[in-house]
């Protein structure tokens, strides 16, 4: 009987895993919408995807952008208003892979604060949508001004994608006070403009009249974090300058300068991380929040 019961829960088991397995082989193509479209639009063109080789044909002038965030395949297809040909919607959704690679691209074609209230985050204007949604980034553009029938099409897009998974965590440790709304960025590469910070996020707060950013790196483990830190310091020793005073901050990985494009910096490593704050006027704010920020990284 104990042999019994065991091989019904390993056969359970292995349906449960079998069941989130299907999920996430849904085909891309079926998150395109056919039936139960805004009764006043049609689909005319699609669903045609692309891979890695083939999205030059697509997206000449982008395809580098989205490769480099973790690009894994697109579908596209066109929708046409039923009473007025010329009104088009076209609908591009991208795997790319995982949720912070799909925000990061996000993220980099978000332009302003200007949720639509689809997806994990979204922006809408008057011709075009951007949201994403666990491992897929979704743009969709209008010819004509039609925010209300972009919006209908991103919810019934956003409701067809399977295992939703939370946001990245890391957007969760910037401090939210004095935060520009939608200026959290996600770079695969060269964050700051520096090779040894790698990947990572660049969030901008509002400082009077000046911005000034709060940024995490991110590496595989703890010594490569430090490296990078070793790294930031020796460029700023030959580009820009070191400063003797002391942190208010009780790090001992940390550094305290002037970057000669980019202005004061501090930074220090946690863990994994590299973290800091950069462009700020006020060192005791920058500080203030920079606490903040080291208290919430985990």
């Amino acid at each position: 009987m104990h042999h019994r019961m065991l091989m019904i829960l390993f056969i359970f088991a292995g349906m449960l895993v079998g069941i989130e397995t299907i999920s996430w082989a849904v085909p891309l193509e079926s998150l395109i919408p056919k039936k139960d479209l805004p009764k006043e639009w049609t689909l005319i063109h699609g669903p045609q995807t692309y891979n890695k080789k083939t999205l030059f044909e697509h997206i000449n002038g982008q395809a580098e952008l989205f490769l480099k965030y973790g690009f894994q395949k697109s579908v596209f297809a066109i929708y046409q208003n039923k009473d007025r040909s010329e009104n088009q919607i076209e609908a591009d959704i991208y795997d790319m892979g995982n949720v912070v690679q799909s925000f990061g691209v996000f993220s980099r074609f978000r332009n302003e604060d200007r949720p639509g209230g689809f997806g994990l985050d979204s922006f809408l204007d008057d011709h075009t949508a951007l949201f994403y949604k666990d491992k897929f980034f979704v743009l969709l553009y209008a010819t004509e001004s039609n925010p209300d029938s972009l919006r209908q099409f991103s919810k019934l897009i956003s409701s067809k994608i399977p295992n939703s998974s939370l946001p990245p965590k890391e957007i969760s440790y910037f401090p939210k006070n004095g935060l520009k709304p939608g200026s959290i960025q996600y770079f695969p590469e060269g964050l700051l403009g520096h090779q040894f910070l790698k990947k990572g996020f660049r969030v901008t707060y509002a400082d009077g009249e000046k911005e000034s950013h709060l940024f995490l790196s991110i590496f595989r483990n703890s010594q490569e974090a430090m490296n990078a830190l070793k790294f930031y310091k020796e460029d700023l020793s030959k580009k820009g300058k070191i400063t003797s005073e002391n942190l208010i901050l009780s790090e001992t990985r940390a550094l305290k300068g002037e970057d000669p494009y980019q202005g004061k910096v501090v930074a220090l490593q946690k863990g994994l991380y590299l973290l800091g704050a950069i462009g700020f006027e006020k060192s005791e704010n920058a500080e203030n929040r920079l606490k903040e920020f080291i208290e919430k990284v985990k």
